[in-house]
């Protein structure tokens, strides 16, 4: 379980460099294919980008540092609420809910198989 746990983190720091980089260098782009067609702004969205860039640092340098995921699942947990609150109450494009479940299952998946180890308080000593 050791070694998937590894390809996991991997995997999931993996998308969020992509997803980082398309926000940061695509930014018309990005909001066309979410849904929200063309902007007159588009800051945020490479805002977005730079904060996908650092969380996915986050999330290796804290698993291969301390050998854990709590960065990981509470961005995911926290992404997953955001997101489904902000498609239940405005009426956003299909990327919201697409990028909640997403985001939902990732952060389940991970601390499902990183085990109880993340239940116990980190050692960061």
């Amino acid at each position: 379980m050791k070694r998937f746990d590894k390809i996991l983190i991997i995997l999931i720091t993996l998308h969020s460099v992509g997803v980082g980089i398309v926000l940061m260098f695509f930014p018309e782009w990005s909001a066309g294919f979410g849904g929200w067609g063309k902007l007159d702004y588009y800051f945020f969205i490479r805002q977005s980008g730079i904060f996908h860039l650092v969380l996915a640092m986050g999330y290796m340098l804290e698993y291969l540092k301390y050998n854990s995921v709590y960065l990981l699942v509470t961005a995911k947990t926290t992404a997953f609420v955001f997101l489904i609150i902000t498609w239940i109450f405005y009426s956003e494009p299909w990327a919201v809910p697409f990028s909640a479940i997403a985001d939902g299952l990732m952060g389940l998946v991970v601390y499902i198989v990183h085990g109880k180890s993340i239940s116990a308080a980190p050692d960061f000593s």
